[in-house]
């Protein structure tokens, strides 16, 4: 089983950055591909971006350009780094990983911009 807890969301003014952190309890975590989500007010949990265990990443169309996704294996924490963030951008952000065919999720972290 994955623990995954997410922190460093936060109100922030639009054109502004905050940088996510996803901690993962275990000791695989290296072996594992990590994702940020996240969901807005009436609308449906969404992909974010992706890392690969390899480091390879992947960014939907909305924030290619203005995020960057880490890992720290080190650490067992995966981040989300968001600028110039816009209001379009305010949600629940939620850390995931999947092993041995089930999902895990954090709790997930209020990401607001006032605009």
């Amino acid at each position: 089983q994955v623990q995954l807890v997410e922190s460093g969301g936060g109100l922030v003014q639009a054109g502004g950055s905050l940088r996510l952190s996803c901690a993962a309890s275990g000791n695989a975590f290296r072996l594992y591909a990590m994702g940020w989500y996240r969901q807005a007010p009436g609308k449906q949990r969404e992909l974010v971006a992706v890392i690969s265990e390899f480091g390879r990443t992947t960014y939907a169309d909305s924030v290619k350009g203005r995020s960057t996704i880490s890992r720290d294996n080190a650490k067992n924490t995966v981040y989300l780094q968001m600028n110039t963030l816009m209001a379009e951008d305010t949600a629940v952000y939620y850390c995931n990983t999947q092993t041995l065919g089930q999902h895990y999720w954090g709790q997930g972290t209020q990401v607001t911009v006032s605009s």
